[in-house]
């Protein structure tokens, strides 16, 4: 089979570089996440230096590579189950129609299906080398797609600003059923429908389900959250020459100047340095003091949550500091914890604290708040802390002018707390939570954590990642107690708050994964199984080789 990017397998007015693509997985990577006005500038800069075409030709290239690799592995195209291509009106369906004629000249059957004539320039010279290539091109789409190999999604791509309509909405059900019914469903850059800078669906409309996304320069925050990790299914990079990768930690970028600073895929890369040495010389006191500060009156299963979720995340010593009445006096299941009044505890000793877990609303949670505050030792403030705050403009300020700027807290949001804190509502701190996350950071002097699928991380000086990892599993009561403890335990083991977030939230959503591939979730996972498996990954991960 010819080399769909050899010289041989393209006439010679095509640009397409001899060499074999770049293909890179965002598995574990801490990739930069690309914006549309990021993508533009890259894009503007690379057709005013590079040949006509170039990088349509490019990724239509990158696309068949990719798809024959894994035709070969899983052995589902032949003769009889060829490739089936749908290209919309735009560039995207230019993509498609490049990467149709490199399968076919590679000896790959196709079809392709254009409901109506691309229109760009580079577009209609892809099509003009379809044609000539002869590809077999229809206006009609298939009554079924049973007898496909892979299809491939090249309707519409970043640019778009509406809602599908017509056969490409209706397409996009199709394809989406297929998918998970079938698999196999490869979306070209994006999922014809998603904004790739959001992750939201395009105007409220559909999207392609796809099960693989093969994305084109850069990946692109959208693919990682909200609806986009339902949509994109595993995301590969094809960089086609414009952006190089290096190594697991960003990029190398051919015209920084003009591209703002990206968000990053969140990966162990980020976090990993910060984790403290277990040599055979440290002792509980090494791993520090963390205490769990919440638990009204019938609510003190909350904080025990956490205070649990901190001892397994490694935390040397932890208290829990009950509000209210009716606790305890020592929690049988792990008796290591440390059980008190929170008045009782002085707060001003701990190496970190965790603050919010089932605290309630009353005057005496707001002055344990305000004490905590008061203290500078590092915090994370969850749940009822957040509540407060959004109702205390005088507790607010305190926390935005915090003493303790090395040591900022860290706030665990879900979308209805945040838009408590901002003053709006959760549709619209949904609508751009990169956006949303970086108000919150900048407005109280603190890393945010803004939960739910792909969750995003953001500091007060700019920087934004978005975590890849989660799943179903997590949408159940107390995981994010559990999330508060793990990265309560982490601050008290002296991390930066940035790399404390980081870490907590990738343990948090990998715990999840491995307990659903072991069959204990997403369906009936609880809150109480994920802090095990974030021990075992912690010590799978990063201590394998401790002494």
């Amino acid at each position: 089979m010819t080399d769909a990017s050899s010289p041989a397998s393209s006439p010679a007015s095509s640009p397409v570089s001899p060499t074999s693509p770049a293909l890179v997985s965002t598995q574990d990577r801490a990739l930069p996440l690309l914006t549309v006005a990021d993508l533009r500038a890259c894009e503007a800069h690379a057709e005013a230096t590079l040949p006509a075409h170039t990088l349509m030709a490019r990724a239509g290239a990158a696309a068949a590579h990719w798809l024959r690799e894994h035709a070969a592995h899983d052995g589902s195209v032949d003769a009889a189950h060829p490739v089936w291509l749908v290209a919309g009106p735009g560039n995207n369906g230019g993509d498609a129609l490049v990467m149709a004629t490199q399968l076919l000249r590679a000896g790959v059957a196709v079809e392709v299906c254009m409901p109506v004539d691309v229109k760009p320039e580079d577009a209609r010279w892809a099509l003009a080398e379809a044609r000539a290539a002869g590809v077999p091109i229809s206006v009609e789409p298939p009554a079924s797609f049973e007898n496909f190999g892979w299809l491939v999604d090249g309707m519409f791509g970043i640019g778009l600003g509406r809602p599908l309509d017509g056969v490409f909405a209706a397409l996009a059900g199709r394809l989406g059923e297929h998918a998970r019914a079938h698999g196999r469903v490869l979306a070209l850059d994006v999922p014809s429908g998603l904004d790739s800078d959001t992750g939201n669906i395009v105007g409220g409309g559909v999207a392609v389900r796809a099960t693989h996304t093969l994305t084109f320069i850069g990946a692109k925050p959208g693919l990682f959250m909200t609806a986009g990790r339902d949509c994109a299914g595993t995301v590969t990079v094809a960089t086609i020459g414009v952006i190089g990768v290096i190594g697991v930690i960003g990029v190398d970028m051919q015209t920084p100047a003009l591209l703002n600073t990206p968000a990053l895929l969140n990966a162990p890369a980020l976090f990993a340095s910060h984790l403290p040495a277990r040599g055979f010389a440290t002792h509980k006191g090494t791993f520090g003091s963390l205490a769990v500060v919440g638990g009204d009156t019938g609510m003190c299963g909350a904080p025990v949550l956490a205070a649990r979720a901190a001892l397994y995340a490694g935390a040397g010593k932890v208290h829990v500091a009950f509000i209210g009445s009716g606790w305890p006096p020592y929690d049988a299941p792990h008796p290591e914890l440390m059980l008190h009044a929170a008045d009782d505890l002085p707060l001003d000793t701990m190496d970190a604290l965790a603050v919010g877990c089932g605290m309630g609303g009353s005057d005496h949670a707001r002055d344990v708040v305000t004490r905590a505050l008061q203290t500078g030792v590092p915090a994370v403030l969850d749940a009822d802390a957040l509540n407060l705050l959004s109702r205390d403009e005088a507790l607010a300020s305190q926390l935005a002018t915090r003493k303790a700027p090395a040591s900022p807290c860290v706030l665990t949001p879900h979308p209805l707390e945040a838009a408590r804190l901002l003053g709006t509502d959760a549709r619209s701190v949904q609508h751009d939570r990169l956006a949303a996350a970086r108000a919150l950071a900048s407005r109280f002097a603190s890393v945010v954590v803004l939960k739910g699928s792909g969750t995003v991380i953001a500091a007060p000086d700019g920087r934004l990642a978005v975590n890849p990892t989660g799943n179903a599993g997590l949408a159940t009561g107390g995981t994010g107690d559990v999330l508060g403890g793990i990265i309560g335990a982490l601050l008290a083991q002296r991390l930066p708050a940035w790399e404390a977030a980081l870490a907590g939230v990738y343990l948090h959503g990998l715990a999840a994964e491995h307990l659903t591939a072991r069959g204990d979730g997403p369906a009936g996972l609880t809150a109480g199984e994920l802090a095990p498996m974030v021990r075992a990954l912690l010590n799978r991960l990063f201590y394998r080789d401790a002494p």
